[in-house]
């Protein structure tokens, strides 16, 4: 205990404080990296969440002890990242988030045994609506969806009924493409009874109209056909890059696609008659046969003996008989006849035109420099004939494929022609987001922790652990010499001035010369009272001179 009480009074109290302020910023900032670092990592459980449903989840969250960040109003809520997807499944057991729409549990309440008529009917479509909005949402694109339906009634006498109808708002994530818009509106049309799909509108939130609500039989409008000429074309590119890629490598080929579209909607009837192909289709005999006998007058002339055809034969008693037949025979015969109609539908393809550029070749020399050559005529005649496949090309139509080959303008070479990576560059471009915030929150700490050490604790440990520079004490060589100043290793200085060490700062440059000055003075009252004493007579004549000299 006694060195150490030696050794604390040595260091002095401002040191010592000193150093208790260094120990506990220390202790405290290793603490706040610790607790910071021990943090569970959070990541997002729901956005775009309405009041209701944030309030409710956090309630639920603090019930189950789990922690949990609220960011932007309420409208984001984070929670540790191993949970997000346990607390997602334990959310929608319990029916959130509801997203603000009301589904079949309106009707779960008891006061609904003596509800009215109109009231089951407003609560069956305000559940209806809910449960579209909520089945809506679950798509990927969409992150709010409202429905509204119109479910008229049939009058009681009426022989009309006006048809159910449908409207939908959406707010999503980038474009929807008409695809998804038909299965918006299908989707729909599927879960209310007697509802068409051409008689669901779709507005997204920017007020833009993503889906008329007409009938299916309306003609469509012009942006319509725009949208399905660019849907076209981009999934023709799309199928031209895959198959290219596959040969020069990914990011290396550009396509571009051109279709000229026919959009007229064509109805053909064609009757063809085959005179070959007879076919008896009904036959019709007649036969007809006459006897008669007409008596002999004086003349013996009669009218049946004046027709030709007239078979006349005498009686025994004068008289003359006659007999006549008639046969007619009809045949009706049905020629073949084909009758096709034809509808041809809009939407045909009238022409393409395709460009597609590639980049060269690219290989290491003996020196490992990366050079650039151009691609074969061959396989460039390769590539063009594949792609004349992929898109179903007909020169009648008037169709044209070039294949060009050109560098590509870029700062860097590309991955060599094996596809092997580039290193680090491609592994640090391919972390996701919360990669990027941990590396960027992980390099601020270091950067904060290196220049507290450097800044902070550096300076206060090393004025701490320097030792004090004694002061140089005068040493009387012998009565009557001149004084000198000591060094610190107890030898006097040369010169025989007074001289001291350079100090540690101007304070004590200022104590260490006030002190020497006084040691200084102090020696030389000493001295002269000595020489007085010795020799009075002598001092009193020095005095007397000073005093007799003028000012």
């Amino acid at each position: 205990m006694d060195g150490v009480i030696k050794f604390v009074r040595t260091i002095g109290t401002a040191r010592l404080a000193a150093m208790g302020a260094v120990a506990v910023g220390l202790v405290g900032f290793l603490i706040f990296l610790m607790l910071r670092l021990s943090q569970p990592q959070l990541a997002v459980l729901y956005t775009d969440l309405t009041f209701n449903d944030s309030l409710q989840i956090v309630k639920k969250l603090e019930g189950m002890n789990v922690p949990h960040e609220i960011r932007q109003d309420g409208s984001i809520i984070l929670a540790p990242r191993e949970n997000v997807l346990r607390l997602r499944m334990e959310m929608a057991d319990s029916g959130l988030p509801a997203g603000g729409t009301v589904g079949y549990e309106i009707f779960d309440k008891a006061d609904t045994l003596g509800a009215t008529s109109f009231v089951q009917n407003i609560n069956k479509v305000r559940a209806i609506e809910g449960e579209l909005a909520r089945t809506i949402r679950v798509l990927r694109q969409i992150t709010m969806a409202r429905v509204h339906l119109v479910l008229p009634k049939r009058k009681l006498f009426g022989r009309k009924s006006r048809e159910p109808s449908a409207s939908i708002v959406v707010k999503t994530r980038g474009e929807l493409d008409p695809g998804q818009i038909k299965a918006i509106q299908h989707l729909a049309a599927s879960a209310v009874e007697g509802l068409k799909p051409g008689r669901v509108s779709v507005v997204n939130e920017n007020g833009r109209l993503l889906a008329t609500g007409r009938e299916d039989g309306a003609q469509p409008g012009g942006r319509e056909f725009e949208e399905r000429n660019r849907a076209t074309e981009r999934r023709m590119r799309k199928e031209i890059e895959d198959i290219v890629a596959s040969v020069v490598g990914n990011g290396r080929v550009r396509v571009r696609v051109s279709a000229e579209m026919d959009y007229s909607k064509i109805t053909k009837t064609t009757d063809v008659y085959d005179p070959d192909g007879q076919v008896v289709r009904s036959t019709q005999s007649r036969e007809e046969s006459a006897n008669a006998t007409t008596p002999t007058g004086n003349d013996g002339v009669s009218v049946g003996n004046e027709l030709p055809a007239a078979n006349v034969e005498p009686g025994g008693d004068g008289s003359q008989r006659e007999n006549s037949s008639t046969t007619e025979e009809v045949i009706n015969y049905e020629i073949s006849r084909t009758t096709r109609t034809e509808t041809a539908e809009g939407g045909r393809i009238k022409r393409l035109s395709v460009a597609v550029l590639v980049d060269g070749i690219y290989q290491k020399d003996a020196q490992g420099a990366v050079t650039y050559a151009p691609r074969p005529e061959e396989q460039l005649a390769q590539i063009g004939a594949l792609v004349r496949s992929a898109i179903g090309f007909t020169k009648d139509r008037g169709d044209q494929v070039q294949v060009v080959n050109l560098r590509f303008a870029e700062t860097e070479a590309p991955a060599l022609a094996d596809g092997a990576p580039q290193g680090w560059l491609d592994s640090f471009m391919s972390m996701s987001k919360d990669d990027y915030f941990t590396i960027a929150e992980l390099t601020a700490i270091a950067l904060i922790s290196l220049l507290v050490l450097l800044m902070v604790v550096r300076p206060l440990v090393r004025r701490i652990v320097t030792p004090e520079q004694n002061a140089p004490e005068l040493t009387a060589l012998a009565a009557g010499d001149k004084p000198l100043l000591a060094g610190p290793d107890g030898q006097p200085l040369p010169g025989g001035e007074l001289a001291l060490p350079p100090p540690s700062s101007p304070m004590e440059e200022n104590m260490k010369n006030a002190r020497a000055a006084g040691d200084v003075q102090a020696r030389a009252v000493d001295d002269v009272g000595e020489s007085i004493k010795n020799n009075p007579e002598e001092a009193v004549t020095i005095v007397r001179d000073w005093i007799q000299q003028t000012a």
